[in-house]
Order: structure tokens, then sequence, then C-alpha cells
């Protein structure tokens, strides 16, 4: 019998082997992540109405320790903004549950903020075939964390996000050092003090939820404490480069009648023109919304094409382009 891709045989385990087993158990032993919670001691002796309340009343806990860790959250979503205007991309790169939310993350960009697919990255250890399927032990190859990273030509201008609740995964650290190597500012998001992660990582973010109702299983409150967090960087970043005005996704891409019907109303509500007005304004601009409600906010007095290449100049923020068309009457 094999213990994951390390090719370690119980016949045949060496006592260093052995010995490095027992080192990584007291380690493990040590992290907040891992250890018992008082709270669920018996817990399986609850009822499911208990089991739901006193997960609840453990997720509250969550919010308050991203909310301490908010300044750094700040620093990742500039330096994601940063990258992002310089042409480069947000990385993402985990192992099991991290891994799977930095995926789902990225996934979610480019229906949302009409982004390119390869604005933001998700790397797993495993690969795609990891989103369905645990593949554990390949977590442990800083090699292969490395060279996923090489894989998508990682350079300076990227901005590479580590994520692991441990804060020790080899995959996570391997990639890390990879990042650095290559000049990419990067931030590390983990659950444990004093890690690794948190020390090789230029923005370290750490909120501690305390350990897991059910121990060690890091995906409830651990999992969700970063799935809070890259939701702030990704949709701050986004905010940022221009994808949104006031709190509206202005950058929707209207790929099916339900979006058609929503950019439809964006521009309507924010040029207070008519919905029979927006949609003219939408099919002559090919359902560009910010150029849209350019052309319905200058009264007519803006072509398709000159909307369109007036929010361009602007890099893309509407509120720039709606300001610089006032002063100019349009």
């Amino acid at each position: 019998m094999t213990l994951g891709i390390l090719g370690i045989y119980n016949s045949t385990m060496t006592d260093t082997a052995k010995t490095d087993l027992i080192q990584l158990a007291l380690g493990l032993q040590e992290l907040d992540s891992e250890k018992t919670n008082p709270a669920s001691e018996q817990l399986d002796t609850l009822s499911p109405l208990e089991i739901a309340t006193l997960m609840n009343a453990e997720d509250h806990k969550i919010a308050e320790a991203v909310e301490k860790v908010l300044p750094q959250i700040g620093q990742a979503i500039e330096a994601a903004a940063r990258a992002l205007r310089a042409g480069g991309r947000i990385i993402y790169t985990g192992a099991g549950t991290s891994g799977r939310l930095g995926v789902l993350d990225a996934a979610e960009v480019p229906p949302t903020f009409s982004a390119p697919p390869d604005m933001v990255i998700g790397l797993i250890a495993g690969g795609n075939a990891a989103m369905f399927k645990a593949q554990e032990g390949i977590e442990d190859s800083a090699e292969q964390g490395a060279k996923d990273l090489r894989m998508v030509n990682v350079s300076a201008t990227d901005f590479v996000v580590g994520l692991a609740a441990s804060g020790r995964t080899p995959y996570v650290l391997g990639a890390m050092r990879e990042a650095q190597e290559a000049g990419a500012k990067t931030a590390g998001i983990s659950c444990n003090t004093h890690s690794p992660l948190a020390q090789l990582c230029d923005i370290p973010i750490t909120p501690i939820v305390g350990p897991e109702i059910l121990s060690g299983s890091t995906r409830l409150k651990s999992g969700s404490a970063q799935k809070q967090i890259l939701n702030m960087i990704s949709t701050g970043a986004m905010v940022k480069i221009g994808k949104c005005y006031g709190n509206r996704m202005v950058d929707l891409n209207a790929s099916n009648k339900k979006l058609q019907g929503r950019a439809i109303n964006l521009v309507a509500d924010l040029s207070k023109s008519d919905r029979k007005a927006a949609l003219a304004a939408l099919i002559a601009t090919e359902w560009n919304i910010k150029a849209a409600i350019l052309m319905q906010a200058c009264g007519g007095d803006l072509d398709a094409n000159a909307a369109i290449k007036r929010v361009e100049d602007f890099g893309g923020h509407l509120r720039s382009a709606i300001e610089a068309s006032k002063v100019l009457d349009c």
C-alpha cells in the first residue's frame, strides 16, 4: 500500500521516513486549524438542528477574523489591480479545497466582468481532475507547484496568490518561490499564525478562525474565510480597473437573453433614458454597455464609434469618460 504519490511503502519504510512522519504529525498538532474545538467535542451526539446551530455560531467568527486582516486585503486588491493595469494577471495556486476555491473565483470573473479568460487564472494541484476528485498526494510536491506556475509563464507583471489553510502545503510553497524568482508580487492566504507561507510572501493574509467543529476539516471555517477574501480581491481589483460604475457591473457580457435584459436596464437606469432608447444604443454599440450609457448620457450627440473610442481613451473607466464628456459638452 502506498501513501499518496510519495511511494512510501509501509512494509519498507525507513527509520528516517518514520521519523519525518512523526515530526509532521507533531507539527500539525500545533496548528490552529488542526486543533480540537471544545465547543464540538460532543458533535456526534447532537441533533441535526443542534449541529446546524453550532456550525452557524462558529461561522460568525469568520467575518470577525477576516475583519482583522482588512488592511492586508486592501494591499492585495491594490497589487492585483496594479498587475492588471500593467497587462499582468492574477494567478491563484492551491491544493484541495483551497485550490478549488481559487479555480472557482477565477472561473467566475470572465462572465461577471466580461474579462478575458486568462486575466485571472486558478491553478490546483493535480490539474482539472482535482476539481472533482481529490488528488491529495500531489500537494506534497513543491516541484509540481513551481512547474505549474512555469507552465503559465509567470512573470514580474503578475500577482500570485497562494492558498493554503495550513500555510505549509509544499505545492503552494513551491509555487510561491517560483513566483518570487520571476519577480512577481505575491500574497498568501492561510489560517495559521507564523506559517511558512506567511513568511514567504509579500502580503501575508492570515485570518485566524480557530479550530473547526470537525477537527482538521478546513473546508469549513478556513475555506469560508478564504472564499470571502478571494471575493474581495477579485471584485476589488475589477472595480479599480474600471469594470464597474458605482455598484453596477457595466462590463457585463450580455451573452444570453437574461443578461441582455439586464444590460437594457443598466443603460436605462444609469443614463436616465427609456428602455427602447437603451436597446437602440446597445444595438448600435454591439452591446458595449459602457459606450451605450455614454451615448445616452450625451443625449445622442455622440455616435457609437465615438462613444466606444472615448471609453477606451479613459482606460475603460466610464465615470472618467462621462465627466470628460460633461466638460467637453459631449
